[in-house]
């Protein structure tokens, strides 16, 4: 189903003087998902690396698809593309049309001669970690022939997988996502407290004030911060948050990931701000670490997919399974905030920093 019919551009008139012939172009659905992409796109660059294709490629299918309608279908800037008229007309009819496709090519899927159901996702590690397995367990007691395609991947190239639909669904934290297009649903898996974790022999129950409370050696490791490269806005936010409460907090690593901060917390290299499911390994909670509660608002699990495939079969069986295991897991023993912990305004209530929730 590639080629569309579509006529344009007056021709010469008709047989017996009546109403003139028009030259038949031809638009493709490919033209049309690129057009798609474009529109919601922040640049042409960013398109083609959804669509997985070169600029020039996207550029020059563009093209032919402005000839076959006969009208510029964007005004091009330095910096940005802006539809125009016929682009604002195009687009709510292209996605229309995009979606009755997409539902066809999946309902037409299960009706191939040996044809095993895939379901394609995207999370981040730790909720896929702790969450997938009962999911997993849960979807194929009623779809047996159904597999799993996984990949472990941060929020930003999840995303750029759905708008490529590369994948069926991602698993993301919805605070980490700056803006997402309308035709996405969000669909609320579990709230992930965030919580301190500091190193088992740093006992903070009862500390009122860490520089007399504490040993030195302790009073020290404390001081020592480690942060994530989450960008600029998170970054801010949680060096904030040091200063409130730990003056004179000194960051000694900066991080890509919870996992690889949470091994130097282990190891007694520092102390840092992570979402619950994350301090969780491979082998479960363990005992190398304290969490303790903080006034961090919760990381906020969902499930991102299309809007019309919310009520999918067998993929709406896999997001029930994902709510029900987010809703019976078992989080790790939290210990209570700490007194110079509890003596922050933001842990009596009120506004709270935005904590963007990496994975």
């Amino acid at each position: 189903m590639d080629d569309l019919s579509f006529d344009s551009g007056a021709g010469p008139a008709g047989p017996e003087g009546g109403l003139p012939r028009r030259a038949a172009h031809s638009l493709t659905l490919h033209q049309l998902r690129i057009f798609h992409a474009v529109a919601n796109a922040e640049t042409m660059t960013s398109a083609a690396k959804q669509l997985g294709l070169t600029q020039p490629s996207v550029s020059q299918q563009l093209g032919r698809l402005e000839s076959a309608i006969g009208a510029r279908l964007f005004d091009r800037r330095p910096s940005e593309m802006e539809l125009t008229e016929p682009g604002r007309y195009l687009l709510p009819r292209v996605e229309q049309m995009l979606r009755l496709v997409n539902e066809a090519e999946d309902g037409l899927a299960r009706f191939r001669n040996g044809y095993q159901p895939v379901i394609k996702l995207a999370g981040i590690d730790s909720v896929l970690r702790n969450l997938l397995p009962a999911a997993a367990r849960h979807l194929h007691g009623s779809f047996a022939d159904v597999s799993l395609d996984v990949q472990e991947s941060a929020p930003t190239d999840i995303l750029e997988m759905l708008y490529a639909r590369r994948i069926h669904f991602g698993l993301v934290a919805a605070n980490s996502l700056a803006q997402v297009h309308g035709h996405f649903a969000q669909i609320p898996i579990m709230e992930d407290p965030y919580v301190l974790a500091v190193p088992e022999v740093l006992d903070l129950g009862g500390v009122v004030d860490p520089a007399r409370d504490l040993p030195p050696a302790q009073a020290r490791m404390l001081g020592r911060s480690i942060h994530f490269a989450f960008g600029s806005t998170h970054a801010r936010h949680v060096s904030d948050w040091y200063d409130r409460l730990v003056p004179g907090h000194r960051p000694v690593a900066q991080c890509r990931s919870f996992e690889t901060a949470l091994s130097l917390v282990r190891a007694g290299t520092g102390v840092c701000i992570a979402p619950a499911l994350a301090t969780i390994g491979t082998a479960g909670p363990g005992d190398c670490i304290r969490r303790y509660r903080i006034a961090v608002p919760a990381r906020r699990v969902v499930a991102l997919l299309l809007s019309q495939n919310r009520a999918l079969e067998p993929m709406a069986s896999l997001i029930a399974g994902l709510q029900e295991a987010g809703r019976n897991h078992r989080l790790p023993d939290l210990l209570p905030t700490p007194p110079f912990l509890a003596g922050d305004p933001e842990s009596r209530g009120r506004t709270t920093p935005e904590v963007a929730a990496g994975d």
